[in-house]
């Protein structure tokens, strides 16, 4: 789950991390009356999407009067606002934050992710602040320095000393510095982060340090813990399907190929997406229905796929243990009869009553193509795509 810069800065200014004074505003003239609340301009209006690279693609601007600012929201507002992030297809900006200009006189960056090569937490930093990471680790990478956070002791002052030093800090911003780190590692400990990214981290003409952007990543797995943070959700910053997935119980992701797969089980769905590319296919999704699914989720799942234009096939792979093989095609036969089936569909089931699940797609009447292993329903699925 990520949320918008303005609900980050507001949760880091819980745990003391230093952000600019700001306010999310609806209209032109809310922003004009919140850049007079916070004080004397330069103001800056940054539009609120889930995504990098605003500032590249016009959604990120300085404002030096009040009216000026009101000016700014308007065009902002409605625009569909396109990064190297969002795609072609850009992204609708409905809410701009106002927030006060600073002094920068250098640029940091420093995140917090799981590294899942150590199993702990890693705090990466670097002098580049306001690149993008990724550019910073092909260019440059020895600009980037790295530290793993002990579970058991959590972040020290003296990593946060180490980081430092290395970001080319003395003086007071070191003290200063060790108190954002440590600020900004208990907030990713006590809100389940997966990562939590400042990029910049700027350090002020007045010898300040300052979150001037903020990026969350939450694990999903834990926002029922935190119903605060499960309230800032932005489903209209979500894939529609992906959103209508979550509500019964499936995990889905979106792709860009057109064979949509039904599979249950994370791991063999990804096998099934690595032996449709095998076979020169594109998968157009992930999408495991779970282990105990009933006949209304599988009935859900195959409706979310066929609400894919781009889908133009659907491969059905089933290995049944808790999850039956004649519960998966009853919902496939469902599903078929209440969405109008007219793409190719492969269907392999094997495991728990795979003969009765069997029977019941061939005793249903629809067009389906039965198949005998991954490798022949990859193939078959394939084929009749390509055939298409």
């Amino acid at each position: 789950m990520n949320i918008h810069e303005y609900q980050a800065k507001a949760i880091l200014r819980e745990f003391g991390v230093p952000v600019p004074d700001g306010h999310v505003c609806y209209n032109g003239a809310s922003a004009r009356e919140w850049a007079k609340r916070l004080g004397e301009g330069p103001w800056v209006v940054k539009a609120q999407i889930h995504a990098g690279g605003r500032g590249k693609g016009g959604g990120v601007k300085l404002a030096r009067t009040a009216d000026e600012v009101r000016k700014i929201a308007r065009d902002m507002l409605g625009m569909t606002l396109r990064t190297h992030q969002t795609g072609p297809e850009g992204k609708v900006v409905t809410r701009v934050l106002v927030e006060n200009g600073c002094n920068i006189a250098n640029e940091l960056y420093v995140s917090l992710v799981v590294d899942r090569g150590s199993s702990r937490v890693t705090v990466m930093a670097s002098t580049e602040g306001g690149m993008d990471i990724e550019e910073v680790a092909a260019q440059t990478p020895e600009k980037i320095f790295t530290e793993t956070v002990d579970p058991l002791v959590g972040l020290t002052a003296f990593q946060c000393r180490k980081i430092a030093f290395s970001l080319g800090l003395g003086g007071k911003l070191v003290n200063k510095a060790v108190s954002v780190l440590q600020g900004l590692y208990k907030t990713f400990i006590a809100c389940d982060c997966s990562m939590l990214e400042i990029n910049p981290l700027v350090i002020t003409a007045e010898d300040e340090l300052l979150a001037l952007d903020a990026k969350f990543g939450f694990d999903d797995n834990a926002v029922f813990r935190h119903p605060k943070l499960g309230d800032m959700r932005d489903y209209d910053e979500e894939d529609p399907n992906e959103v209508e997935a979550s509500q019964h119980d499936l995990s889905y992701i979106s792709l860009t190929g057109n064979i949509g797969c039904l599979v249950n089980g994370a791991g063999l769905a990804m096998a099934t997406m690595d032996i449709i590319k095998h076979y020169g296919g594109d998968p157009a999704n992930f999408l495991d229905v779970g282990g105990g699914a009933t006949i209304e989720r599988v009935t859900e799942a195959f409706k979310i796929i066929l609400s894919d234009k781009n889908v133009q096939g659907i491969l059905v792979n089933i290995f049944g243990g808790i999850m039956k093989c004649d519960i998966i095609a009853t919902g496939v036969v469902e599903a078929a009869k209440q969405v109008s089936l007219n793409v190719p569909l492969v269907v392999r089931l094997e495991g728990t009553n795979v003969a009765r699940g069997k029977e019941i797609l061939a005793e249903s009447g629809l067009n389906i193509v039965a198949a005998d292993g991954m490798a022949d329903a990859a193939q078959k699925i394939v084929q009749a795509v390509v055939a298409c």
